[in-house]
């Protein structure tokens, strides 16, 4: 099985022509033709996520987030992109991103968050999705829940004693989605990061803000993913192995 395969299946679940016009989403290290054994998830490139698929043999891996999602003119150890890119063609490990198609497809980045806020009747298009408790419950509740189903912590910007039942959110730095919830008549927001104009204009609006953390609002999503790839790798005759990395998201060696 190669990188293109891959892709291709990757595809199915999160089309690559949806994504952002200013998105770079799509194979952007490697070659198509590259065989593959095994494959690493990861939210993004760092040093310790390469010395992981290194470790693990892994000649590919699947990121959220994109390398050169801004133009670079060079390609050299000063740079932290440069390095990343260079230390990837050195290993002979091919990276394919699938960064914005992921966040807005069926089954992809927002509609994985919304499970584990715990809602139903979730609707939404493109980025945003809202949807209901199955009982009312105090914002500090419904806090607590966060923390524990996305392993994080939470900051409330809002009365926590606010009963609330429509939650409105958009993962990662998904903030500006909350017109959204407005619109929807959410009693609640909530999102990866979220700006303190943003919170002021919702405690105005009367929605709990609920701010979570960028990447405990996407990781399970890209993790969703690799299941969803080891689930059609399964029925096909193909022994390629798929990991989600463990390395914590803010893992990097020390510099001298």
């Amino acid at each position: 099985m190669n990188v293109q395969t891959i892709y291709n299946l990757i595809q199915t679940v999160a089309p690559f022509d949806t994504q952002m016009e200013y998105d770079n989403s799509g194979l952007l290290v490697g070659s198509p033709n590259q065989e593959v054994t095994s494959i690493l998830f990861a939210l993004d490139v760092t040093e310790p996520v390469i010395d992981e698929a290194a470790a693990l043999g892994a000649e590919l891996i699947v990121t959220h987030h994109p390398l050169m999602f801004s133009a670079i003119r060079s390609l050299t150890d000063e740079t932290y992109e440069g390095r990343l890119i260079r230390r990837l063609t050195r290993e002979n490990i091919s990276l394919i991103s699938a960064h914005t198609n992921l966040d807005q497809a069926a089954g992809g980045i927002n509609d994985t968050l919304a499970a584990l806020c715990g809602l139903v009747e979730i609707s939404g298009e493109g980025f945003f999705r809202s949807g209901f408790l199955p009982e009312p419950m105090t914002v500090r509740d419904f806090a607590d829940l966060l923390e524990t189903n996305l392993e994080t912590t939470v900051r409330i910007m809002a009365p926590e004693d606010r009963i609330i039942r429509r939650v409105g959110l958009c993962s990662g730095s998904g903030g500006d989605e909350w017109i959204q919830a407005r619109e929807s008549g959410c009693d609640a927001f909530v999102s990866g990061e979220i700006k303190h104009h943003f919170a002021l204009a919702m405690a105005d609006a009367g929605i709990a803000a609920l701010e979570c953390g960028h990447f405990a609002t996407e990781e399970p999503g890209l993790a969703a993913l690799a299941e969803a790839l080891q689930n059609s790798l399964n029925h096909v005759e193909c022994n390629v192995r798929v990991f989600v990395s463990a390395v914590s998201a803010y893992s990097f060696p020390r510099t001298p």
